[in-house]
């Protein structure tokens, strides 16, 4: 019961949500699945850990296949999400937390820079 109703909860905030809050939930959304991959891996749960650094993997390709491509910030954000995918590729191999923790900072660090950015552009247009 509680279930369906956080689903239709997470719908309806992705639905409503402008692209630039989307965005900021992909970030938010790949760090929790690495907490929750390292977990797995203290665990000894590798098969948990795997689903986890899959779906961050799946997360960059998201924000790969979103990046606006018209400004020139956007190759190097894409040479920074291909290394990522490659740093994740590998720590799913090994089942490195350190691995994991550089890909975190690396995603705390966006987030925390898109929210500035998001918070920036408000304010100047209010």
């Amino acid at each position: 019961m509680i279930q369906p109703a956080a689903n239709s909860y997470k719908q309806n905030q992705v639905d409503t949500s402008s692209p630039e809050e989307l965005t900021l939930m992909l970030y938010g959304g790949a760090i929790t699945f690495l907490k929750k991959s390292k977990q797995a891996i203290s665990d000894k749960n590798m098969n948990k850990a795997h689903q986890f650094i899959t779906r961050v993997q799946d997360i960059i390709d998201e924000l790969i296949i979103t990046l606006d491509r018209k400004y020139p910030i956007a190759a190097q954000l894409l040479a920074l999400y291909e290394y990522l995918k490659r740093r994740l590729i590998e720590a799913n191999i090994s089942k490195d937390v350190a691995i994991l923790d550089e890909v975190e900072g690396f995603l705390m660090e966006f987030r925390d820079t898109w929210k500035q950015a998001i918070t920036l552009a408000r304010s100047q247009r209010g």
